[in-house]
């Protein structure tokens, strides 16, 4: 079960990491990061690396890709080397998948056309001008093995079900329970549908 997670300058640290803790537990999991060249890369605040051990030249199939998001996801969507491996590597796979603003990376290559699809909401705009039509579902699948989550923290919840898709369901609950995900937050903001005004206005007014 070879499972790439591309690395760019600018990521999200989460949406790898998430997804990451739950996939290396997969039976026989053969987990790589890759990037343009081998060697950290740093994500979107530039205080935290990830390293690539190979770059995209050195990986030419999958099973499932795991695309992340970030500031540098959005920059990525001019860029046609990155564009090209995705196709190149969605071609091989058996699920091609993304977290948050992932998607529209898988986007800008031509994936999305004229399927459901979710993201980050500040980014739907930017989604559905790939020919996506975007859904507020937490994690939207496809029967072509197309999966995208929406943001951040919710590619943790596509990496369960990714587990219980390749492992079965007890070993989905199984990996839940090692990471004891038990969400239970002390506020109900998680959407943007649910946000107060005040917590919309904080992040608009951010730096």
């Amino acid at each position: 079960m070879r499972i790439v997670i591309p690395l760019f300058d600018g990521f999200t640290a989460l949406d790898a990491v998430g997804p990451y803790e739950v996939l290396r537990m997969l039976p026989e999991a053969d987990l790589v990061f890759a990037a343009a060249a081998p060697g950290p890369h740093t994500d979107g605040e530039g205080s935290l690396s990830l390293l690539a051990t190979a770059s995209f030249q050195d990986v030419r199939a999958a099973d499932l890709l795991l695309v992340p998001g970030g500031p540098g996801a959005r920059r990525g969507v001019t860029d046609e080397p990155l564009l090209a491996w995705i196709r190149r590597i969605h071609a091989t796979t058996t699920w091609t998948t993304s977290v948050c603003t992932g998607s529209l990376l898988l986007g800008a290559a031509g994936l999305l056309d004229g399927l459901e699809a979710t993201t980050h909401w500040s980014a739907v705009d930017l989604l559905e001008s790939y020919g996506a039509t975007y859904t507020a579902r937490r994690v939207v699948e496809q029967p072509d093995g197309v999966i995208t989550a929406a943001g951040v923290s919710s590619g943790i919840d596509m990496a369960l079900r990714l587990a219980e898709l390749i492992a079965g369901q007890t070993a989905a609950e199984a990996f839940q329970l090692a990471i004891e995900y038990d969400p239970q937050p002390p506020f109900d903001s998680g959407s943007y549908a649910k946000a107060s005004a005040e917590a919309k206005a904080y992040l608009a007014n951010r730096p």
